[in-house]
């Protein structure tokens, strides 16, 4: 959104104000729900940080701005009626006031949250291969090379496969997450993402879905 849309919002439904979902732009979290006016809204889009209109007080607020745990803006959208805003951004510390990440801690996760992980599984390899701190096993597989991880993958795929024909559910998981990292570092050095993967998959559906009518396996 640009703040020359505002205009296009229907601010009259709700006497000035709109409702304004927030939701965490990495995660896809519900993390807050608040009130803004369109001097809040243009605010939120020219500063970069979320700006609610405070109902009880009567004044715009920024979140954060007495806790430090700003919301960083990533993108603002409306609905079809232009009457709600969605704004996805990025927290930078608690967003409830209890102390908790989430105004909405009783809600269940989506698979998309609980799957969120990975993501922060490679910024937190790219950090190591680009801070190389001492003792880091990331750091050092990665100096050593695309053939040292390849074999690496080679052998944490047969790990699984044993674990899976002689080992129990509990093994299978513990040696999967070993295949799964490796897997997430090797693409990492080849400048490639598991979103990349995914996409890989979801092409693959695409065209099986096509061919096969009601199939709705990618494989």
């Amino acid at each position: 959104m640009k703040p020359d849309e505002l205009s296009d919002l229907d601010w009259g439904k709700g006497d000035g104000l709109l409702p304004a979902i927030v939701q965490h732009a990495r995660t896809g979290a519900l993390l807050m729900l608040g009130y803004m006016n369109q001097r809040a809204l243009h605010t939120t889009l020219d500063g970069g940080r979320v700006t609610f209109f405070s109902r009880s007080r009567n004044v715009l607020w920024i979140k954060g701005e007495t806790s430090g745990n700003f919301l960083e803006v990533v993108a603002v959208s409306a609905d079809c009626d232009g009457d709600t805003i969605l704004v996805q951004a990025l927290p930078a510390g608690p967003v409830c006031h209890t102390g908790l990440a989430t105004c909405f801690p009783e809600a269940l996760k989506s698979d998309a949250e609980k799957l969120a992980f990975l993501g922060q599984l490679e910024r937190v390899i790219a950090q190591r291969i680009a801070g190389q701190p001492d003792g880091s096993y990331t750091a050092r597989l990665h100096a050593e090379g695309p053939r040292r991880m390849a074999q690496k993958v080679g052998e944490e795929g047969v790990e699984l496969a044993l674990a899976a024909a002689t080992g129990d559910d509990a093994e299978v998981l513990v040696e999967a997450a070993d295949l799964l990292y490796h897997v997430t570092l090797l693409l990492r050095q080849r400048g490639l993402s598991l979103a990349a993967v995914v996409e890989e998959l979801e092409l693959r559906h695409a065209r099986l879905a096509a061919s096969v009518p009601g199939q709705v396996s990618p494989a």
